[in-house]
């Protein structure tokens, strides 16, 4: 009777358990990707998106890159290296959102970047910050979609990504 009523209401057990691994249920890690895949449609305009606002909250960071550390910020949406580096931040949450069911690729791909990040001198505080950039950028991308559930379902998913991400960030594997 339970599959009869899971296929006219489109709701399964498997939709509230908790995966302990992330603390998502399956609904929520259905909302992520179907919310993701809206604003992954275009990985550099997004990209462009997160990037630019965490420079306009935190201009001082745009020193930590080389590549396009001494273009003006009015040439920056525009800049090649800078379009890869924020390119280069879609394929990293790609990593996150595809790895949600295999907490063993999500750990080893977060903590890698972490390890990285790390060697560039890059610290929690920084990340936590681009975190909620990219809780901002997703709420203005999505408009009526980012309800409360899918900003509550985002903030777990970060929580779960930046638990591994710290680990190699601070050295910690």
């Amino acid at each position: 009777m339970g599959t009869f009523w899971s296929k006219i209401w489109g709701h399964s057990a498997a939709d509230d358990i908790v995966d302990p691994a992330t603390g998502l249920t399956g609904r929520e890690k259905r909302l992520v990707q179907s919310t993701w895949s809206i604003v992954s449609r275009d990985p550099v305009a997004s990209g462009v998106a997160i990037m630019t606002l965490l420079l306009e909250r935190h201009p001082e960071y745009q020193l930590m890159f080389p590549a396009f550390r001494d273009t003006p910020k009015a040439e920056l949406a525009a800049n090649k290296k800078f379009q890869a580096h924020c390119a280069s931040i879609i394929t990293a949450l790609n990593s996150v959102i595809d790895a949600l069911n295999d907490e063993g690729l999500l750990e080893a791909t977060l903590v890698a970047i972490g390890e990285r990040h790390r060697r560039r001198g890059q610290t929690t505080e920084q990340f936590t910050n681009l975190k909620q950039v990219v809780m901002d950028t997703l709420r203005q991308a999505l408009g009526t979609k980012f309800t409360e559930e899918t900003e509550e379902a985002w903030k777990k998913t970060l929580d779960a990504a930046y638990t591994h991400l710290f680990r190699g960030l601070q050295g910690s594997t």
